[in-house]
């Protein structure tokens, strides 16, 4: 294992809490030492839920170590069935507890217990988050689902949503509205709000709709080969991918009818004045594959912008990132490391930055705008207002969360370039703005001289190099400088600069 000051995913068993959590009727009961109970923190601080996760913990401390453990947990196992009574039970061990080797799931299959105990084996050490929640759900789905006959009318399986997934409540909600325009009820959801007993009635749909590859694939492929139910393999974010996930359903179930479109805003934007100067823009995207592969589509074919990087934190999917990497001109940066990404974007100096929490971060300090597509999520990212990323709505959200932080950084490249206007001046009086802000001091961008060569920057030549946006600054001194060392330039003057410029445009 690494220690980082940051990590995208938890370890597997924190998945298998988001299982958990997401449904309602199932507990988990986890082997831990003291130290390890963190699943409060977060879902109710994070996710801001209204009640605590469905997690019994047996919290075993140093001392415990020279006793029973074992009898720890069937103690705890019992305490939790007798207080919750649950429908079901799922058992494992966190990253610490795996070390000692209790086995809590032969230890609970002993107890004779009325309910359900489907056991966990979460290799800590080797896998991670998504890994715990898609391979928790299959489990799930593998103990509980039972042969049946199809529903008489078209019906489908949403699989996929979880606790702690971006945006997933209100992606769930626009594509079962999406499929009741087509006359396609939703059989079960899950495992977000499902049952068990729901889980039993899963293979009556006619076919599965996978949303989060990360979190269900591993069922959708099950249900397929065990009880003949195909999957859709289209995410339905952004406008095409929404009009190919509809027609993927179509085809799976024999439906024709098309849903409503109405809501699109989306043509409207592209033929507005706005479309013309935020096109073009050079965006790095990171986060997990589905949205990051998703969200590439949407940026180089919907908003017109340039994919300059992307890349994923799990590994799982690496090999069909690198193959739209590749289709796209870039290459895939696979990496758990959020040092990594940082060094990537210092590198391709993007003008927008589409990522997690951690790239938002990356972006404050890189003076770089961010928008959040993919968790790890701030808890600012599960808003009160219906958000969706999926459907014809959650084709308008991205347009918002794509152009606002370049409108906002439009915003102030302008009050950069007037700045010296009496309006914007530092000894001009009071504005709307307020009379006490504090002027922002501009960092000065200082990075490393070619090997070999020190370059020195004439005044007029830096008061000139701060004209030039914010947010390609950085990557306009550094072409400079190369430039310079490159002619044996000693000192950078505004010819210079602008030399420069006319060289790295061809």
């Amino acid at each position: 294992m690494k220690l980082s000051v940051w990590t995208y995913e938890g370890p597997p068993h924190v998945g298998a809490m988001r299982v958990a959590t997401a449904m309602k009727g199932l507990h988990y009961v986890l082997h831990a030492p003291q130290g390890d109970t963190y699943a409060d923190l977060l879902f109710t601080m994070i996710e801001r839920r209204n009640h605590r996760p469905p997690v019994t913990y047996t919290t075993f401390q140093a001392r415990d170590l020279g006793a029973d453990t074992a009898g720890l947990f069937k103690s705890a196992c019992q305490e939790a069935v007798d207080r919750f009574a649950p429908e079901a039970i799922i058992v494992g061990a966190s990253c610490t507890a795996e070390l000692i080797q209790d086995d809590p799931g032969g230890l609970a299959e002993t107890m004779g217990l009325s309910i359900p105990v489907i056991p966990l084996e979460l290799p800590s050490y080797q896998r991670k988050e998504c890994f715990g929640a898609d391979e928790t759900f299959y489990q799930l789905v593998k103990a509980l689902a039972r042969p049946q006959e199809r529903t008489a009318r078209p019906t489908v399986n949403i699989l996929g949503p979880t606790a702690l997934g971006f945006r997933h409540r209100d992606d769930v909600e626009e594509i079962t509205g999406l499929l009741a325009d087509m006359g396609i009820e939703v059989n079960v959801c899950a495992p977000l709000n499902a049952r068990p007993a729901d889980l039993a009635r899963l293979p009556a749909a006619h076919a599965n709709v996978l949303l989060y590859p990360e979190t269900g694939e591993s069922a959708a492929r099950w249900l397929e080969k065990e009880h003949g139910q195909p999957y859709t393999k289209t995410v339905p974010i952004g406008v095409g991918a929404t009009r190919d996930f509809i027609a993927e359903v179509q085809s799976l179930t024999g439906v024709t009818t098309q849903p409503d479109a109405s809501r699109l805003r989306l043509p409207w934007w592209s033929a507005s004045v706005d479309s013309t100067y935020l096109t073009g823009k050079r965006v790095f995207l990171f986060g997990d594959a589905t949205h990051v592969m998703a969200m590439a589509r949407v940026a180089r074919d919907e908003m017109g912008f340039e994919v300059a990087g992307m890349g994923c934190y799990n590994r799982e999917f690496a090999r069909p990132l690198r193959k739209m990497a590749k289709d796209y001109g870039v290459e895939a940066l696979i990496t758990e490391d959020y040092l990594d990404v940082e060094a990537e974007i210092e590198r391709l100096a993007p003008e927008m930055i589409l990522g997690t929490q951690m790239e938002r971060h990356i972006g404050k300090r890189l003076g770089i705008p961010c928008a959040v597509i993919s968790s790890p999520v701030h808890v600012q990212d599960f808003p009160a207002r219906y958000s969706p990323v999926m459907g014809f709505e959650g084709a308008n959200v991205l347009f918002d969360t794509l152009v606002h932080p370049l409108v906002m950084g439009l915003e102030e490249h302008l009050l950069h370039m007037f700045r010296e206007d009496f309006e914007f001046h530092d000894d001009a009086g009071p504005s709307h703005h307020g009379a006490k802000a504090t002027p922002r001091v501009e960092q000065a961008d200082t990075p490393e001289a070619p090997a070999g060569v020190t370059v020195t920057w004439l005044p007029a030549a830096e008061k000139e190099l701060k004209k030039i946006p914010f947010f390609v600054r950085g990557k306009a001194r550094r072409n400079t400088e190369l430039f310079a060392a490159e002619r044996g330039t000693s000192e950078i003057s505004v010819d210079t600069l602008y030399e420069a410029k006319a060289h790295y445009a061809r």
